[in-house]
């Protein structure tokens, strides 16, 4: 299964008052999660469900599925 991102989150996040800084001092984000979202890489179904309520969004308007044909291809993946 390969899942990418449909969005930047950190900008999205950004738009809605939420700078890494926000994130970190409220502890809403660990800076691994930071990091992983600024890398594309998988992040936990908590910080997912986290970032859900922060956005006001479901996890569809997060993430799409990829056949990992094409992942491959493109290298987008976050497996």
């Amino acid at each position: 299964m390969a899942l990418v991102y449909k969005m930047e989150v950190l900008q999205a996040l950004k738009d809605k008052g939420y700078n890494t800084n926000r994130l970190r001092k409220e502890k809403l984000l660990a800076e691994s999660t930071i990091q992983k979202l600024r890398q594309k890489a998988p992040i936990s179904w908590e910080n997912l469900d986290r970032l859900c309520c922060l956005l006001d969004c479901q996890p569809g308007d997060l993430l799409q599925y990829v056949p990992a044909a094409a992942v491959q291809e493109t290298g987008a993946a976050i497996s």
